[in-house]
């Protein structure tokens, strides 16, 4: 008697296993990769590390997402979510869009929650250039192309990097490298100090 033939794996995704694959699995591989990120950084985290963490099968990670850069991109992108962040900081007009910047993007890095993946994205990129990449094309593509395309000033992708610029440095030394003072001041405190700036670089005119 001639044995039945096996059924063909399907490529780019594992058999189902509905306790796997199935509600909620796409979220749960975004928060391992995340925590994967956060906890080994770039170079040391793999595609199938996060699967274990998420408790699926390698190839429903490539099935959802593709590569790790894709992974990385898609974990910075639950961390600073641009549908958000984008209409947070442009929706009420340019009067008051400096404070809403300096607050909104330092209220993402005083979250506990989202503090630990943003300093493993920051961490990746001073040293890995596939990192920096895919921080680069988040940052210039999904957020400041989108804020810079509703500034009615000249220059308004370069205002928008120097702004964005600004606010990094601030990360770096506060929450990265924690100098003093000002890895201890009052967001307020801060906030009073760089508004006027960052709102100079998006809404004033260039000088005569």
């Amino acid at each position: 008697m001639t044995e039945p033939t096996p059924a063909r794996r399907r490529r780019g995704r594992p058999p189902s296993n509905p306790a796997a694959d199935g509600p909620g699995a796409r979220e749960r591989i975004l928060e391992s990769a995340r925590t994967e990120f956060s906890e080994r950084g770039y170079d040391k985290t793999s595609v199938r590390g996060i699967a274990k963490r998420a408790g699926v099968d390698p190839a429903l990670v490539h099935h959802y997402f593709g590569t790790k850069d894709e992974v990385f991109a898609a974990a910075i992108e639950v961390t600073m979510d641009p549908s958000q962040l984008v209409p947070a900081l442009i929706g009420a007009g340019p009067e008051g869009i400096g404070e809403r910047l300096a607050r909104h993007f330092l209220g993402i890095w005083e979250n506990p929650s989202s503090r630990a993946p943003l300093l493993a994205i920051v961490r990746s990129a001073l040293t890995h250039e596939a990192a920096a990449k895919v921080l680069r094309g988040f940052v210039l593509q999904r957020v400041l192309e989108r804020v810079a395309a509703d500034l009615k000033v000249p220059k308004p992708q370069f205002r928008a990097e120097l702004a964005a610029s600004h606010m990094i440095g601030i990360a770096m030394l506060r929450y990265v490298i924690e100098v003093e003072p000002m890895a201890s001041a009052d967001v307020d405190e801060i906030v009073a100090m760089v508004a006027p700036t960052l709102q100079r670089y998006l809404t004033e005119p260039d000088p005569a």
